[in-house]
């Protein structure tokens, strides 16, 4: 049950001089602190914080998910999970971080269901999909907590327009619904249709919906240990009891990110150092854009705050950001994600000896050169004296995982306290949706429609 470790060594001043912060500046915040985690512990499990309780409150349906797993597993060759936004994102990091990172290219034998996300509206997406499965040997798991998601619900009505057609009556065996218990209109339609149900809880939306059933169903049918990414999540959770930043690693990582956008850093780049931790910065980027962008505070006022994340891979990335990084503007924090042990190894083998170029990696290992290239990437951003710390997970499983999704969870949740604004809304996507609504002539969106037609039209010039 090893912690993974938050060294932010490289976010102060004693190491990045002037760029860095001063270590009187986070004492001196100990009460931006202490306000934002007595915030969060007085509302968590209320109103939208019910996130916070999931690593707690789950053992029956997690029960209940094990047993729907094992009869997918059975019955069926493929998964799909028609989704967008935290209902897909989630899982997608999960499955890339904890299942073989070539799992549908596996022979049979070495796999369960092959599994799919499809989590766009591309119809060329669509159509390649329906070109590598076969419907009648594939479950579909359809995520949406309103059931107005225009994205996944016009998924949802062309397949099962065509599973009617492949299978009859009996179509409804093929669908499973992750939705909210008590309104919507996909609860409406999986107890019309018969579908086998599983509730998302309503203080859960979905970027902080990967520790229910969005996100544990998916990877139950994969195999993983669910119990393990919650008893990871509570870990983390028990890690963060307490309002002193220096003995709270997400309050602490919040109060450093807080204060830096104070100081104009207002681009988190997020870099994992392990392929299976790639997604990981995707699922990043939707739970820190999301939360933290936003035009007013809790008391009316603009304030326009946030700050824009952006998803690197290590090593791939030092070949076409790092440059940025170490040369560019001083308006980044860039958060490095290493793995100590990987799950299996490769040694460099020997050749090339008229190369001393080359022969000096004979004999090290893949793993030795990556996080070589990890500690190398962290001294050229030091050096530069651009603000950089690090995440170090002992190795990458379902405990440690829940860990880290649990850290970056009450990460968000701190730094929206600190910010004074509501994280956990999404005003200006709600604008976009109403804005397609409108487009589409969908009752009730008029005023939008007429808003729409009322705005400059786009001039010919300026189109070349």
């Amino acid at each position: 049950m090893e912690a993974i470790k938050f060294d932010f060594n490289n976010m102060m001043s004693d190491f990045i001089g002037e760029q860095g912060i001063e270590e009187k500046e986070l004492v001196g915040a100990s009460d931006v602190a202490k306000k934002a985690f007595d915030f969060f512990k007085a509302n968590r499990g209320t109103a939208m914080m019910g996130w916070a309780d999931l690593p707690y409150n789950q053992d029956e349906i997690v029960g209940d998910i094990l047993t729907t797993a094992k009869s997918v597993q059975k019955d069926f060759d493929n998964f799909v999970v028609l989704g967008i936004g935290g209902s897909a994102l989630g899982p997608i990091a999960v499955f890339n971080a904890l299942c073989h990172l070539r799992y549908n290219d596996l022979p049979k034998e070495k796999r369960g269901v092959k599994f799919f996300v499809e989590d766009n509206v591309d119809p060329e997406r669509m159509l390649a999909l329906l070109d590598v499965i076969d419907v009648k040997r594939t479950m579909f798991n359809v995520i949406t907590k309103s059931g107005a998601t225009s994205e996944t619900m016009s998924q949802y009505l062309i397949i099962t327009d065509i599973l009617k057609k492949a299978l009859g009556k009996d179509y409804k065996n093929n669908i499973i619904a992750t939705t909210s218990e008590k309104k919507g209109n996909l609860i409406k339609l999986a107890k019309q249709e018969g579908f086998k149900t599983f509730y998302i809880p309503d203080g859960v939306g979905g970027r902080f919906s990967e520790l229910c059933p969005v996100g544990l169903l998916p990877a139950a049918v994969l195999g993983i240990d669910i119990k393990g990414m919650l008893s990871g999540a509570k870990f983390m959770d028990e890690l963060c009891s307490s309002c002193d930043a220096f003995k709270n690693p997400a309050l602490m990582a919040a109060l450093l990110q807080f204060i830096a956008m104070g100081k104009g850093k207002n681009i988190s780049v997020m870099m994992p150092y392990a392929d299976s931790l790639k997604y990981i910065a995707d699922w990043y980027c939707q739970l820190w854009g999301e939360s933290l962008g936003k035009a007013k505070d809790l008391d009316g006022k603009t304030v326009n705050v946030g700050q824009t994340p952006v998803k690197a891979l290590g090593v791939t990335d030092q070949h076409s950001q790092v440059q940025l990084y170490t040369e560019g503007p001083f308006d980044k924090v860039i958060t490095i994600i290493g793995v100590e042990k990987f799950r299996g190894d490769v040694v460099i083998a020997n050749g090339a000896e008229e190369f001393k170029d080359v022969n000096f990696l004979c004999g090290h290992t893949m793993s030795e050169l990556i996080n070589t290239e990890r500690v190398a990437t962290e001294y050229a951003l030091t050096r530069s004296k651009h603000m950089n710390n690090t995440i170090l997970l002992p190795e990458v499983n379902a405990f440690t995982l829940g860990q880290l999704l649990m850290f970056f969870q009450l990460e968000t949740a701190y730094c929206g306290a600190m910010l004074n604004i509501d994280t956990f809304n999404q005003p200006g996507v709600e604008e976009g949706k109403n804005a397609t609504y409108a487009l589409f002539n969908r009752a009730g969106y008029e005023e939008k429609k007429a808003e729409l037609n009322a705005a400059p039209k786009k001039n010919a010039k300026y189109i070349i």
